[in-house]
């Protein structure tokens, strides 16, 4: 067993990042200024799209989208169940009304078949979620969108570095990308919503704060104009310059932090196939480059002999870490009784959440740490 805990995931922060941070305490301008800026013009460099606002969250990007959408009540939003609580969360406070859509059994993604079939009258938005670094077939989708005149925001949380058809997910169209400690880089807390829509930009950068005319730092006044005025209501979902300094530094190295995330994915898979009580998920069909920001396993409960609770469990007292994403929503105590669900209308879905494990899996992790996760994995299937 091992002697000192793995965690599920950890973040690398380098003296460089440090010395970036460092930098800005001293700079007098800790707050959303001139590194915020800098920050998306670098995501929108490397990403490939037109526009990106920084935000304090992907929440915060979720909520200001709705928001500048006009969502409310008797409108319709489809998204996943297996998704972060948050979306769901969002689409309910906002008026509107949740409709789920199945996932694939082995990529845990929503197809455009099965989006279709929740399309209604009232339906006004598609949220896709592109998943543990795989991207979603996002371009059927956005044929159907497009066909149906709805709105589509991608759900990239989970995408920094993920390519579909060549292309990295938010080059085109809208999407949200978070920066939590566990992402592939970190802002400590941090979003990045990007478009390539101009006036849901200019929207969304207006509502972040206070809905002021001009953002909270303008780069030909070297700050807030005073004369800035309210153009509607607005939050204070801004990023400050604090945290978008480590977003820069951290940006500098992604492709370094998503190579050697693959290199421990594809360990994980090779060590993982002489289990058969293990069901890793499957690669999309289409041409994708992954991103590695999650390793899911699925356990066979039935071969295995117990339940995906207790080899969370086991491994923990064995030192290893792991994570669970996601808990369907719609099983969730709030969703099941307000909506009025029942187990079986999403059968893929529920299939999964009942299985899926997240396994360690950070750019500072060495194939030592994977061998020890495999090992404590067959050594709990011993028993």
């Amino acid at each position: 067993m091992r002697s000192k805990f793995l965690p599920f995931s950890q973040p690398s922060i380098t003296k460089a990042d440090i010395a970036a941070v460092s930098e800005v305490l001293r700079s007098g301008w800790i707050t959303t200024g001139p590194k915020a800026a800098e920050f998306e013009q670098k995501f929108c460099d490397y990403i490939g799209c037109p526009g990106a606002v920084t935000l304090s969250s992907a929440t915060a990007g979720m909520h200001l989208a709705l928001k500048a959408l006009g969502i409310g009540v008797g409108d319709e939003v489809i998204t996943p169940s297996m998704t972060w609580v948050s979306t769901v969360n969002l689409i309910v406070l906002a008026g509107a009304k949740p409709v789920f859509a199945d996932i694939d059994r082995d990529t845990l993604m929503v197809s455009p078949s099965t989006i279709e079939e929740c399309v209604s009258l009232r339906t006004r938005l598609i949220i896709p979620v592109h998943f543990a670094g795989a991207p979603v077939d996002i371009g059927p989708i956005r044929q159907l969108a497009h066909q149906r005149r709805i709105f589509l925001i991608e759900d990239a949380a989970h995408a920094l570095g993920t390519h579909y058809m060549g292309e990295h997910v938010g080059r085109n169209g809208t999407s949200i990308f978070s920066f939590h400690p566990i992402k592939n880089i970190t802002t400590g807390e941090g979003g990045m919503f990007c478009s390539d829509n101009q006036d849901l930009l200019d929207r969304v950068r207006r509502l972040k704060f206070h809905g002021l005319g001009v953002d909270a730092y303008d780069r030909h006044t070297q700050g807030r104009s005073p004369q800035a005025e309210v153009l509607e209501p607005g939050y204070k979902y801004n990023m400050p310059d604090i945290l978008a300094a480590l977003g820069i530094s951290q940006l500098a190295r992604v492709d370094e932090f998503n190579r050697q995330r693959t290199r421990l994915a594809m360990r994980y898979r090779e060590r993982l196939a002489e289990v058969d009580e293990i069901l890793p998920l499957s690669d999309p069909p289409y041409p994708i480059k992954h991103a590695w920001h999650l390793f899911i396993i699925r356990l066979d409960t039935d071969k295995a002999g117990l339940s995906r609770d207790q080899l969370m469990s086991e491994l923990k007292q064995k030192n290893i870490g792991t994570g669970l994403h996601f808990r369907a929503v719609h099983l969730q105590k709030y969703y099941r009784e307000s909506m009025g669900i029942r187990r079986g209308m999403l059968p893929n879905t529920e299939w999964n959440s009942d299985r899926i494990c997240s396994l360690p899996l950070f750019a500072d992790m060495t194939a030592e740490d994977v061998d020890d996760v495999v090992n404590a994995i067959k050594e709990v299937l011993k028993k």
